[in-house]
């Protein structure tokens, strides 16, 4: 799946255009350079309906000059002079940011768990085998269950960093990824669930995705009638039915750019206490085989852990370079630098502030399930949302639609609810009477980086109105 020497072409075109830039007379500059490969199976009512297989990358060039930066990015060096003046010709016309520069070479600790060899080796047909034994096993746990969506890929991902700065870095990370949409019709009801689980190495040959897809697909039949109401009700939310709208609102709570600007449901409280006293909110691109971690962010400054949030008082926020240098010279703060938090969506991008791994943690008791439930009394489990998208990051309002949820009475699950609008704000939610789960999954992010979450039972500021 990886070619020999990809890593090396990467760094030589990367110096090739440094080259090119000193020859232009620039003196600070930046490339990047991101190449994938990988191979995918799709699954799709019940049967493999395509596999694939392919790569994709490029180079993307920084340029700085008088505190005024241009950015423009190119596949093939061979029009490497055409991209720098492109960038060059942006940065002239540019608004310059006082005091901005580019970042300084520093040792970076190297983060472990994020190349798998046995994943790079993983070929097309052993794709097939995993799909095959995928729906074999979902036709074991019920025989009335099809994989009617979903689908399984493995990829490596080299990327490399060259800058004038002193910065030279390069690394090669992989992933194993495969999602289940499980479905059940019987008796003219149709019901189903999606679950999906990601690694930096190999997952298992059935990973347990595929088992709560099962279960939540069952779990959902059968819909009871529940009276409408727009009252308050206790939710608890699985990691699954919480991650979108954590993921849309609370990293962009936090950057610093946002807080600074007042766009933040958080601006100006920095050192109060904006959620329960026991939680806390940490972002750490350093953790072991973290989905999002690495030990340079996306413009080479070594990553660390970011406390954000401790013990429910808000202590920190997270700055790429530039936002730190254009916030401080347009006057909003004092001082701010890097916290080692720049992203990029590729080699087609300028970084940005954006979260890594970000935890959602207690100081706290943490509950079962099953305990969990016992607190409810009366209230819903939440699996899924749908809209999520449409929540509102500067407010944290949200109003969104679910299919995947349980009526929960007297401490139990009486069964499930057709369907039912959520809606609350999120911010105003957690400030009291939260409790979280004993299990932690990692999940995927509608903003940036990858969101570490477990069950979250909420027990004030939502309300259920089932259709």
């Amino acid at each position: 799946m990886l070619p020999d020497g990809a890593l090396d072409r990467l760094q030589e075109g990367c110096k090739a255009i440094a080259t090119r830039c000193k020859v232009l007379g620039i003196d600070s500059w930046e490339v990047v350079a991101t190449q994938s490969y990988g191979h995918q199976i799709d699954i799709e009512g019940g049967k493999i309906s395509l596999a694939a297989g392919g790569g994709e990358g490029g180079f993307g060039i920084r340029v700085l000059e008088n505190g005024k930066f241009g950015f423009a990015y190119l596949v093939d060096i061979t029009s490497a002079d055409k991209a720098i003046k492109s960038a060059l010709s942006i940065a002239k016309m540019s608004p310059a940011v006082e005091g901005f520069v580019l970042p300084s070479e520093e040792s970076a600790a190297p983060v472990a768990g994020l190349y798998d060899n046995s994943v790079v080796t993983l070929s097309s047909e052993d794709l097939l085998i995993q799909a095959d034994a995928i729906m074999s096993e979902v036709a074991s746990l019920d025989s009335r269950a099809v994989v009617t969506g979903g689908g399984i890929g493995v990829s490596a991902n080299a990327s490399a960093i060259y800058s004038s700065q002193g910065i030279d870095a390069a690394g090669i990370t992989t992933s194993h990824s495969a999602g289940v949409q499980i479905s059940i019709e019987e008796n003219e009801q149709l019901t189903s669930s999606w679950q999906s689980s990601s690694s930096r190495s190999k997952l298992p040959d059935v990973p347990n995705c595929v088992a709560r897809a099962v279960d939540w697909a069952n779990l959902t039949r059968d819909p009871i009638k529940i009276e409408s109401s727009s009252a308050e009700s206790a939710v608890m939310m699985t990691s699954e039915g919480f991650s979108p709208l954590f993921s849309v609102v609370v990293p962009n709570a936090i950057k610093g750019e946002k807080l600074a600007r007042g766009e933040s449901f958080w601006s100006g409280n920095t050192g109060e206490r904006v959620v329960a006293d026991d939680l806390s909110i940490i972002d750490n691109a350093t953790i072991p085989g973290g989905r999002s971690s690495g030990a340079r962010d996306d413009e080479g400054v070594p990553t660390r852990k970011n406390t954000l949030i401790e013990s429910g008082r808000l202590v920190g926020s997270l700055w790429s370079t530039r936002d730190a240098a254009q916030q401080i010279a347009e006057g909003r703060i004092a001082s701010a630098s890097s916290t080692g938090s720049a992203i990029r969506s590729g080699h087609q991008s300028p970084p940005i502030s954006g979260c890594s791994n970000l935890f959602l943690t207690t100081k706290g008791k943490v509950y079962s399930y099953d305990d969990m439930i016992e607190i409810i009394d009366d209230g819903y489990i939440v699996n899924s949302v749908m809209g999520a998208h449409t929540a509102n990051p500067t407010s944290g309002d949200f109003s969104v639609t679910t299919s995947s949820i349980l009526r929960v009475e007297n401490g139990e699950i009486i069964g499930a609810v057709k369907q039912a609008g959520l809606s609350g704000n999120l911010a105003k939610a957690l400030k009291s009477g939260i409790k979280l789960g004993d299990d932690v999954r990692s999940q995927g992010s509608y903003s940036s980086g990858s969101m570490y979450l477990p069950n979250v039972l909420i027990e004030h500021g939502l309300r259920v109105n089932p259709a």
